[in-house]
C-alpha cells in the first residue's frame, strides 16, 4: 500500500523549503500541508488517536497494521525516538498524520528525532494540517479509506483523480490481516523469578509489553504463530491459553475461532484482549460488527460490572461483540456474562463466562503506553489458573 521516495527528504526539514503533501479521503475531502517522514503515496483506513502521549507504542502497534493514524494532540514527537519504548521490531501504522510536529526532541532518552525514523522506515505522514476538522469529519461520517501523497509531483494533483485510487483500495471489513504481524516462529519469554505456570500466547499482532507483563507473574510465555494449531498448543502442555490484539475483521478469522474452540472444549483457562476479545465472542456464538469510528487512545472510559469501578484504559479496535448487556446469555458453552462496557457508548467491552475458566478485554491492559488501571487482569488470570489447578476435573467456576 505504500509507496515512498527518500532521498532524505531532501536533506532535511530545516534547511529547504517545505515539500507539499495532500491527504484525501474517499469521499473527496481534501486537506493540504506538509509532508512529514517518508516522501510518495501511501492508502488505508484513516483512524484517529485521543491519546496524549505515547505516539512511538501506537505506531508500533501491530494493530495499527493498514491503518492511517492521526493524532489529535497537537504537538507529536517533542520526546523523539528511543530504544525502550517499541512495542515490536518496526512501525505498522500505513501513514501517520498530525498538526505541528517538533521541530527537534527533547529528552534523554531520544536517539533520534520522530520524523527520521518516519523517513528511515518509509512511513509516508503529512503535517501542518487541522486535525480537529479531520477528526470531526470521521466521526461525523465514520472511519474511512484515505491516501497522503508527499512530493512536488502530487502539488497540483487533482483530487478527484486521487480519491478514486483511494477508493480502489481495499476496506478494513473484511480484511484478514493477523497472519501478515504474526510471528513466523514460536519463541519463549522466560518467567521472571521462580517459575509458576506456563502459557500458550498466540500471536495475532501481540504487543511486546504482554508476554514482560505475563512473566512478571511467574508465567513463562510460549508465544506462537497465528497459524497454531490445538496439537501445537497440547504439546506445551499450557496451565493457560493467552489470544492477543491485532488487526483486521474478525468476521474473516474462522481459523482462529475454530482454536479457541477447541481450548474451550478442553477447558483449558483462557484470557483474550482486544482481537481476542473478539474472537472469544464468536466463539461462543455471537456476532461482531465495525464500529462507526472506533475507539484509539489511552484515555477510554471502561466499566468493570463486577466492581463498579471505572477504569481509564488504552483502546485500539474498530470492530465489536454483539451480545446483550442488560442479561446473561446461553451459549454453547454455558451462561457469559458481558463484564465490562464503554461509559461513552454503551460498545461490550469484556465477556466473562460463567461455566467455564475463560474471559476476555476489549482493551489493552499491558498499557503500553499508559494507563495502568487494568493491571489487574493479568493477577485475574493467575487466579483463574490457579483455580483450574485446583479443580483438575475442569468443573464450573
Amino acid at each position: 500500500m505504500t509507496h515512498t521516495t527518500t532521498l532524505d527528504t531532501l536533506l532535511d526539514r530545516e534547511l529547504n523549503d517545505p515539500v507539499p503533501a495532500v491527504l484525501v479521503l474517499e469521499d473527496g475531502r481534501t486537506f493540504r500541508g506538509e509532508a512529514y517522514g517518508a516522501l510518495g503515496e501511501t492508502v488505508g483506513e484513516a483512524v484517529f488517536s485521543t491519546g496524549m502521549t505515547g505516539y512511538q507504542e501506537t505506531l508500533t502497534d501491530p494493530s495499527y497494521h493498514r491503518q492511517v493514524v492521526v493524532m489529535t494532540a497537537p504537538h507529536v514527537g517533542n520526546t523523539g525516538i528511543n530504544e525502550e519504548d517499541p512495542e515490536s521490531t518496526r512501525i505498522w501504522v500505513a501513514g501517520f498524520v498530525v498538526r505541528d510536529p517538533a521541530l527537534r526532541p527533547s529528552s534523554w532518552r531520544s536517539t533520534k528525532p520522530l520524523e527520521d525514523e518516519l523517513r528511515d522506515q518509509g512511513v509516508v505522514g503529512i503535517s501542518g494540517i487541522d486535525t480537529r476538522a479531520l477528526t470531526r469529519h470521521l466521526r461525523e461520517r465514520g472511519a474511512m479509506r484515505v491516501g497522503i501523497f508527499g512530493g512536488v509531483e502530487y502539488a497540483d494533483a487533482s483530487p478527484a483523480v486521487l480519491a478514486d485510487r483511494v477508493r480502489q483500495t481495499p476496506e478494513m471489513a473484511g480484511s484478514a490481516l493477523a497472519a501478515e504481524v504474526s510471528t513466523f516462529k514460536p519463541y519463549v519469554v522466560d518467567a521472571l523469578g521462580e517459575k509458576r505456570f506456563t502459557v500458550a500466547a498466540v500471536d495475532l499482532g501481540i504487543k511486546a509489553m504482554t508476554p514482560q507483563l505475563l512473566a512478571r507473574h511467574g508465567i513463562e510465555v510460549h508465544v506462537l504463530p497465528q497459524s497454531t494449531t490445538f496439537a501445537d498448543i497440547e504439546a506445551i502442555a499450557p496451565d493457560g491459553v493467552f489470544f492477543s490484539n491485532g488487526p483486521g475483521d474478525p468476521a474473516t478469522a474462522d481459523a482462529e475461532v475454530a482454536l479457541l474452540r477447541e481450548v474451550l472444549d478442553a477447558r483449558i483457562p483462557f484470557f483474550g484482549i482486544c482481537f481476542g476479545n473478539q474472537l472469544l465472542g464468536r466463539a461462543l456464538g455471537f456476532g461482531t460488527y465495525k464500529l462507526r469510528y472506533g475507539h484509539r487512545g489511552i484515555n477510554q472510559p471502561v466499566m468493570d460490572r463486577r466492581t463498579g469501578k471505572v477504569e481509564v484504559t488504552a483502546h485500539n479496535h474498530g470492530f465489536a461483540v454483539d451480545a446483550p448487556v442488560d442479561r446473561d446469555s446461553d451459549t454453547p458453552y454455558g451462561r457469559v456474562r458481558v463484564s465490562h462496557v464503554c461509559l461513552n457508548d454503551e460498545v461490550v467491552e469484556g465477556l466473562e463466562c460463567l461455566d467455564r475458566p475463560a474471559y476476555s478485554v476489549q482493551y489493552h491492559p499491558e498499557a503500553a503506553a499508559g494507563p495502568h488501571d487494568a493491571a489487574y487482569l493479568f493477577d485475574r488470570f493467575v487466579d483463574l489458573i490457579r483455580a483450574a489447578q485446583d479443580r483438575p476435573d475442569g468443573g464450573d467456576r
